[in-house]
């Protein structure tokens, strides 16, 4: 088990392009107004058991949602085609491919602090990508990767109204980084977006080389462990 260092590496998959993009910030307004996020419709029909009318899937691709803005919902929701892509970065040392598929990261004993990270995952025509690829991996609660096994290591696919969720823990600190998580994703029969999403917050942002703010997750304390979200825009035609 090593910390990550070192310069940034290929994507580690054969026949593997990585996607450019930007993270998942807020839409400029439409006609004048700011509709509710893609993310605010389809969690709220989760929430009630029922499935997306096709009639919504047209709302914008933002982690930060109208809702978590204190912004009431439109009556209609409309679409903002100007999605930025998710940004790429660095894969770094530790990518390891053949990681087994699961949501959970976590196993009976594990030490550290219980995270739960949810989004969606989007074209840049606001449209959802079902069975997208999730592959996340990173260091465990005292800042190590586990190199021989594939321990904070698993794959996962999209549902299909784009959704995923993780199950792991807040990775630890060691020198020269900040606190987070590294992904690839990758739309079926796409180029692979290799990324990392970060922690708002946290005093090594600002020393941290290649740290960028449009990786942020929301980030939020739920009794002994923390939630946080994010939405992913990959760079493919719908």
């Amino acid at each position: 088990m090593d910390h990550e260092t070192g310069s940034p590496t290929g994507d580690g998959i054969p026949g593997a392009d990585g996607t450019p993009g930007t993270g998942s910030d807020p839409g400029s307004p439409v006609n004048g107004t700011k509709g509710p996020s893609r993310k605010t419709v389809l969690r709220a029909a989760a929430a009630l058991g029922m499935a997306v009318p096709v009639s919504l899937m047209g709302v914008p691709a933002l982690a930060r949602t109208a809702a978590e803005r204190g912004e009431a919902p439109e009556m209609t929701p409309t679409c903002d085609d100007g999605d930025d892509p998710t940004i790429p970065q660095m894969e770094g040392p530790y990518f390891k491919p053949n990681s087994p598929q699961r949501t959970s990261l976590v196993q009976p004993g594990t030490p550290g602090v219980r995270l739960t990270v949810t989004g969606y995952v989007f074209g840049r025509a606001c449209k959802p990508i079902s069975r997208a690829l999730l592959d996340f991996w990173q260091a465990d609660t005292y800042g190590t990767y586990d190199n021989a096994g594939y321990r904070f290591r698993g794959h996962q696919f999209t549902d299909a109204n784009g959704a995923f969720k993780l199950t792991t823990i807040v990775p630890g600190l060691y020198p020269g980084r900040t606190r987070h998580l590294h992904v690839k994703v990758q739309a079926p029969g796409r180029p692979i977006l290799t990324t990392q999403l970060y922690f708002p917050g946290e005093p090594r942002n600002n020393t941290d080389a290649i740290f960028d703010p449009r990786l942020l997750m929301n980030v939020r304390s739920v009794g002994n462990g923390k939630e946080a979200d994010f939405d992913f825009v990959l760079n493919v035609p719908q």
